[in-house]
């Protein structure tokens, strides 16, 4: 059996930390901003790196598994 929560936590995590999608910190003309479908090379380095930390959260520190298989 394979341990697929690698794959699944990450694939949320990218999905819900795209910046410009659900929010951007920072934003454009505020601090937060939501769905403004709009990008910057800060909001992409904070996102990355609450990216990095929430994967590492999860994978490392509370040691979540999901296995499938026979």
């Amino acid at each position: 059996m394979e341990d697929w929560a690698p794959v699944f936590v990450s694939v949320v995590l990218f999905i819900l930390l795209t910046p410009g999608l659900l929010f951007q910190l920072p934003g454009h003309e505020r601090c937060v901003e939501f769905g403004s479908f709009q990008t910057s090379g800060a909001a992409i380095i904070i996102h990355s790196v609450i990216f990095f930390s929430l994967v590492a959260l999860f994978l490392i520190a509370l040691e979540i598994h999901t296995y499938f298989g026979r």
